[in-house]
C-alpha cells in the first residue's frame, strides 16, 4: 500500500490548527483576509475527508504512528470507516456554520473563525485519536473552543446558558480523567486497541475497579451526548447559542455517542471476557429513556429552537438504543440515521433565525396565548387566498424537508433509516422486549415529531398573526440548502452509504481487526 493513505489520516488534525493560528495573528478588522483563509482551509479539509472515507472504506483501518514510534508506546491516529464518515460529517457542518457566519454572525465578536478551526480540530481528533489520554486532550480542546463559541454575540439569556454549560462539561471532564485513571492503574496502558487486547485477560480481582472506570468513563460521554437525565442543559445552551454555533455544536453530542460506541465496543465486546456485555443493557436503557424524553419534549415544544434541540436529544437516544440492541445490522441503520438527523437539526438550527428574523418578538407566545383563549374576529375581506413571498416560501419549504427528515417519513433519509432498523430489530426470534419498546419509541418519536412540526408550521407559514416578510441573503440560505441538498444525496445513495456502514458496524461489534492493526 502506498504510504500517502496513513499521512492523510493526520491531516484533519493538522490543517486547522495551521489555519488558526494563522487566522490569530491577523487583525480583526481583515475581514475579507479571514473569511478567504478560513475557507479555503475548510475546502481542503472537505476534499481531505472525501479522500479518507474512500481511503478507509478499501480495507484495515488507516493508522498513523506520530514519531514512528509504535503502538502502545507512541501516540497513534486512526481511521476506520466510522472515523472517517465522523469526520466528514463534521467538516460539512463546520462549511456550512461558516457560509451562514460570514453574512454577519463572524463580526458579532473576535476570532470567531480562529475558534471555528480549533473547533474542528479537536472534533476531528476526537473521532481519529487511537488512546484515552489524546481522547481527554481533544476533548478539551473542542470544548475549550466551544465555551468561546457559546459566548459569542454576548446577550444576558447566552451568557447565562453559556455558563451552566461550561460548569457541566468541566465536571465531566473530571469524570473523564478518574475514569481513565482507573482503568491505567489496573492495566498500565490507555491506548484503545492495547486496552482491547488486555480487558480480557485482566484479574478477577481487579475487573471491578476495570468496570467501575470504565462505567464513569460512559457517563462523562453521555453527559456530553446529552443522554437523559444528563441533558438538562442541553436545551437551554443550544437554544441561546446563535444559529451557526448551534448548527455546529449538534455534531458535539455526537462525539459523546462515538466515545461511548468505540470504547464499551472495544473493551466489553463478544471477546470481552468475563466482562462481555458489560453495560449494554444501561445502555439500551438509557437510550429508550433518551429517546422518550425528547419525542415527549418535542411534542410539547412551543419554540422552534427547543423543538431543535428536543429532536437532537431524540436522535441521540435512537441511535445509544439501536446499538445496546447487540447486533451489526441494527448498529448500521442506527449510524445511517445519526448522519441524517444530524444534517436535519444542523439545518433546523440554521433556518430557526431566518423564520424568527421575519417575526414579530414574542410572536410564539402571542399565538400560544390566542390557541389557548382565543382571539378577536378579524374583519372579513373579499381578497381570497394568500399571497406569499418567494422568500418566505423557500423558507417553508425548507421547514418541511428538516421536519421529513427529522420524523423519518419519506422520502428522505430519516425514513431509509427507520426502516432499516426495524427491519434489523425484527428479525431475531423471539424479538426481545427492548426492541419492541424501540419500535413503539420510534413511531411516537416520529409521530410528535410531524404534530409539532406541523403544528408549529401552520402558525408560522399559513396564519400567522402578523405581516410575513424576512430578509435572506443568499450567503445564509446556501448552507441551509447544501445540508439538506446531502441528506438527499444520502437518500438517492442509500444503497451504498448503507453498506459502507453496515461494515463499519461490524468494525465496531468484532474489533479484533482495528485491535492487530493498530498494535502490529
Amino acid at each position: 500500500m502506498n504510504a500517502w493513505p496513513q499521512h492523510l489520516v493526520v491531516v484533519p488534525v493538522v490543517l486547522p490548527l495551521v489555519a488558526a493560528a494563522v487566522l490569530l495573528a491577523i487583525d480583526e478588522q481583515r475581514r475579507a483576509l479571514k473569511r478567504t483563509i478560513a475557507f479555503a482551509c475548510l475546502v481542503a479539509l472537505l476534499v481531505a475527508a472525501l479522500a479518507l472515507v474512500q481511503a478507509a472504506g478499501e480495507g484495515a483501518p488507516l493508522v498513523y504512528r506520530v514519531g514512528g514510534w509504535p503502538a502502545p508506546f507512541g501516540i497513534v491516529l486512526v481511521a476506520d470507516r466510522l472515523s472517517a464518515v465522523m469526520v466528514l460529517l463534521a467538516t460539512v457542518l463546520g462549511l456550512a456554520a461558516f457560509l451562514f457566519a460570514c453574512a454577519r454572525w463572524d463580526r458579532a465578536g473576535p476570532r470567531f473563525h480562529s475558534l471555528l478551526q480549533i473547533l474542528l480540530m479537536g472534533v476531528n481528533g476526537a473521532f481519529l485519536t487511537g488512546d484515552l489520554f489524546n481522547l481527554f486532550v481533544f476533548f478539551e480542546v473542542l470544548l475549550a473552543a466551544s465555551y468561546g463559541l457559546a459566548l459569542h454575540g454576548s446577550g444576558a439569556a447566552r451568557v447565562q446558558a453559556s455558563l451552566h454549560y461550561i460548569v457541566v462539561n468541566l465536571t465531566a471532564s473530571l469524570l473523564f480523567l478518574i475514569g481513565a485513571a482507573l482503568i491505567y492503574g489496573v492495566t498500565g496502558t490507555l491506548n484503545l486497541a492495547d486496552l482491547g487486547a488486555h480487558i480480557p485477560a485482566v484479574a478477577a480481582a481487579d475487573r471491578g475497579l476495570v468496570e467501575a472506570g470504565a462505567a464513569i468513563l460512559a457517563v462523562a460521554f453521555l453527559v456530553k451526548a446529552g443522554t437523559w437525565p444528563l441533558c438538562f442543559w442541553l436545551p437551554r445552551s443550544y437554544g441561546a447559542a446563535c444559529a451557526p454555533v448551534a448548527a455546529l455544536f449538534a455534531i458535539l453530542t455526537k462525539v459523546g455517542i462515538y466515545a461511548v460506541l468505540r470504547v464499551l465496543l472495544l473493551f466489553f465486546g463478544p471477546a470481552g471476557g468475563e466482562s462481555a456485555g458489560f453495560a449494554r443493557d444501561c445502555l439500551t436503557i438509557g437510550g429508550l429513556l433518551t429517546l422518550a424524553f425528547g419525542a415527549i419534549g418535542v411534542f410539547g415544544a412551543q419554540e422552534l429552537s427547543r423543538l431543535a434541540a428536543f429532536s437532537l436529544i431524540a436522535s441521540c437516544g435512537t441511535v445509544l438504543a439501536a446499538v445496546g440492541a447487540g447486533q451489526a445490522a441494527v448498529s448500521g441503520a442506527a449510524l445511517y440515521y445519526l448522519v441524517a438527523s444530524t444534517l436535519g437539526v444542523s439545518a433546523l438550527f440554521l433556518l430557526i433565525e431566518l423564520i424568527e428574523r421575519g417575526r414579530a418578538p414574542g410572536a410564539d407566545m402571542l399565538a400560544i396565548t390566542a390557541e389557548a383563549f382565543g382571539s378577536p374576529e378579524r374583519e372579513e375581506r373579499e381578497e381570497i387566498g394568500v399571497v406569499i413571498p418567494a422568500t418566505w416560501a423557500v423558507l417553508g419549504l425548507s421547514f418541511v424537508a428538516c421536519a421529513l427528515l427529522l420524523a423519518g417519513l419519506p422520502p428522505l433519509p430519516g425514513f431509509v433509516a427507520k426502516l432499516a432498523m426495524l427491519d434489523a430489530l425484527l428479525r431475531p426470534q423471539p424479538i426481545a422486549s427492548s426492541s419492541w419498546m424501540l419500535l413503539a419509541l420510534l413511531m411516537f418519536s416520529g409521530l410528535a415529531t410531524v404534530v409539532a412540526a406541523g403544528r408549529t408550521g401552520v402558525r408560522i407559514f399559513w396564519a400567522p398573526e402578523q405581516p410575513m416578510s424576512a430578509r435572506v441573503s443568499v450567503l445564509e440560505i446556501l448552507p441551509i440548502l447544501m445540508l439538506l441538498g446531502v441528506g438527499v444525496a444520502l437518500a438517492f445513495e442509500a444503497g451504498a452509504a448503507m453498506r459502507y456502514l453496515d461494515a463499519a458496524a461490524q468494525v465496531l461489534h468484532a474489533p479484533g481487526g482495528y485491535i492487530d492493526e493498530v498494535l502490529r
